[in-house]
């Protein structure tokens, strides 16, 4: 990995459509095209999820660490060019496994290894951890098509 590099917000928001309160990566700290990116999301208690994800004991939503594990993967698929016009889709979400409470204060950190792509389909697998802690792991499937398509 020597070749790795870093994404801050600055491309982050170049790459990926989503903003506030829906853009849940922070920062890529590395990324090999085409192989492998680890990035991290900062949890803060100002996340507008915790007010009702629980009052009395706030937690991330296992579906939002879903979903930011998947920006992470697009980021990976974006690492060499996006395409004007391009969009990416959920295509598949298998064996999604949650192991640990994301809470405020936590650093989430979050890989994807691209296993294979073929035609614009993209298989990843995914994890999540908070201080060496398995959090969330899964295997998705994404695509990537043209907006309007």
């Amino acid at each position: 990995m020597s070749n790795a590099v870093s994404i801050d917000i600055n491309q982050i928001l170049k790459l990926l459509p989503h903003r506030y309160p829906f853009l849940l990566v922070d920062r890529v700290l590395e990324i090999t095209p085409r192989v492998s990116i680890t990035a991290l999301k900062n949890v803060t208690m100002n996340e507008p999820f915790f007010q009702g994800h629980f009052p009395d004991f706030p937690v991330m939503p296992g579906v939002l660490i879903i979903e930011a594990l998947a920006q992470t993967a697009a980021l990976l698929t974006f690492s060499e060019a996006k395409a004007e016009n391009a969009i990416y889709y959920f295509a598949g979400i298998d064996g999604a496994r949650f192991k640990k409470p994301v809470l405020p204060g936590d650093q989430l950190i979050m890989t994807a290894i691209l296993e294979r792509e073929k035609a614009g389909i993209y298989k990843f697998q995914v994890k999540a951890t908070v201080n060496d802690e398995l959090a969330a792991e899964a295997n998705i499937t994404c695509a990537v098509r043209t907006k309007g398509v």
